[in-house]
C-alpha cells in the first residue's frame, strides 16, 4: 500500500465570509497542489473542503498521514468525536445539531478504504507544507475580495 502524505488548510477573510482551502498531495517525490474556494463560507468548511478536494484526486487506497492544522478536523477522528456524532443521528455531545453534516459524510466515503492517521500540526508556526497550504488558501480567497 502506498503511503501519501496531505497537507491541508483552510482560511476565511470574516467568519463567514470569503475563504479558500489549500492542499499538498505527496508521494516521494512527487506533488500535487491544490486549491479552491467560496465567495461566502467558514473555516471549518474550508478545513474539511481542502481535505476532500485532496482525497478525491487518490486513484487507489492508501496509507494517508493527513497534517492539518484544524483541531476541528483532527480531533473529530483522533479523539473519536465523530464516531459519537453518527451514533447519536449526528449531534454532538450537547445534543446540538453537527454542522457541515453534508462534508463530513463526504469526508468518510472518500477515507473508505484508506489506513489513515491525522496529525494536528500548530498553525503559523513555520512549518513548510503548512504556511504554503495557508498561502494557497488565503491567495484564493482572496480572489473574492476584488
Amino acid at each position: 500500500m502506498k503511503t501519501v502524505e496531505i497537507f491541508t488548510d483552510g482560511a476565511c477573510s470574516g467568519n463567514p465570509g470569503p475563504g479558500g482551502w489549500g492542499a499538498i498531495l505527496r508521494y516521494g517525490e512527487h506533488e500535487l497542489e491544490l486549491s479552491g474556494g467560496e465567495p461566502m463560507t467558514t473555516n471549518n468548511r474550508m478545513e474539511l473542503s481542502a481535505l476532500i478536494a485532496a482525497l478525491g484526486k487518490l486513484k487507489e487506497k492508501c496509507s494517508l498521514v493527513i497534517y492539518t492544522d484544524s483541531k476541528y478536523l483532527a480531533d473529530a477522528f483522533n479523539q473519536g468525536w465523530i464516531w459519537n456524532w453518527i451514533k447519536k443521528g449526528w449531534k454532538k455531545a450537547d445534543k446540538s445539531p453537527v454542522l457541515n453534516v453534508e462534508l463530513w459524510q463526504e469526508l468518510l466515503r472518500l477515507l473508505d478504504g484508506h489506513k489513515y492517521e491525522f496529525i494536528w500540526v500548530k498553525g503559523h508556526a513555520g512549518h513548510p507544507e503548512n504556511e504554503r497550504c495557508d498561502s494557497l488558501a488565503t491567495a484564493y480567497a482572496a480572489k473574492f475580495n476584488k
